[in-house]
């Protein structure tokens, strides 16, 4: 049974950091695509960083690229998801997903590629 459980979300500040954390369990597979997504209230749920655990190839949506870093623990099976200066747009409900059969260009194919879902973490940041 693949799992998928994130962690580290909150409350911040416009400017502020936030790192989650993405542990998966239940599977060994070489070459998988981990992906964060958001979905804020009223929108669609959109990919913002991706991972391809086989070497490491971080993905990143424009909206995050030079704010967000995507990184992996293959130790731990955990991806996490550094976060810098936020902004309130950034707000949103946050999703791990796991790809497990095919392990690269993560942030195409949308929602429907995944297999594996997490629970999601709240961020949020205020003005």
């Amino acid at each position: 049974q693949v799992q998928l459980v994130e962690s580290g979300g909150g409350s911040v500040q416009a400017g502020g950091s936030l790192r989650l954390s993405c542990a998966a369990s239940g599977y060994n597979y070489r070459s998988v695509c981990v992906t964060w997504f958001r979905q804020a209230p009223g929108k669609e749920r959109e990919g913002v960083a991706g991972i391809g655990t086989r070497i490491g190839t971080p993905y990143y949506a424009d909206s995050v690229k030079g704010r967000f870093t995507i990184s992996q623990d293959n130790a731990k099976n955990t991806v996490y998801l550094q976060m810098n200066s936020l902004k309130p747009e950034d707000t949103a409900m946050y999703y791990c997903a796991a790809d497990v059969n095919w392990g690269a260009s993560c942030l195409s194919g949308g929602v429907g590629r995944y297999d594996y879902w997490g629970q999601g973490t709240q961020v949020t940041v205020s003005s």
